[in-house]
């Protein structure tokens, strides 16, 4: 008799911290000022980059402005940069192809609204415009995806 109670309470007690983290996520996301959107964006973002898929990468930085700008600055080991900037309010789409282990999020905008530079290049500085920015992710979850998703949706339907 035991032995049929304990899988039946051990459930309960799943379902109930099931139910205890989204009534925690919803209040808290509802509670969160831009500013706490921000820096969680941005941890979101440097934590799941993944500069291991480009051996000649020498540092990084990717970051969400206070403005509403996604801006994603890759140096080479040979001083060669490239250069990512595009503002939320074009954002048409966020996608991610991949795993919870290894992927892609790729940002989509309407039109040609992602400015590309290069600069230091030996075939030389480039500007130049695209509709799509694909960065590898690594390590992200289905849950913290969407949270990243939900904290990108709220920077682009926010005006400045």
């Amino acid at each position: 008799m035991v032995k049929s109670i304990l899988p039946k309470a051990k459930q309960a007690f799943i379902n109930l911290l099931i139910l205890l983290s989204i009534a925690f996520g919803y209040g808290f996301s509802r509670g969160m000022s831009e500013k706490d959107w921000l820096e969680w964006s941005n941890k979101c973002l440097t934590e799941s980059f993944d500069p291991s898929t480009d051996s000649k990468l020498k540092k990084w930085e990717i970051m969400l402005t206070p403005g509403h700008f996604i801006r994603f600055r890759k140096t080479y080991q040979h001083g060669n940069q490239e250069y990512y900037s595009f503002s939320l309010n074009k954002l048409d789409s966020v996608n991610y192809l991949g795993t919870t282990t290894a992927g892609r999020l790729r940002f989509k905008t309407i039109a040609d609204d992602i400015i590309v530079q290069t600069y230091d290049d030996p075939k030389g500085n480039i500007d130049s415009m695209a509709t799509a920015l694909s960065i590898p992710v690594k390590n992200i979850s289905p849950e913290r995806l969407d949270s990243l998703n939900n904290a990108i949706t709220y920077f682009k339907d926010k005006k400045l």
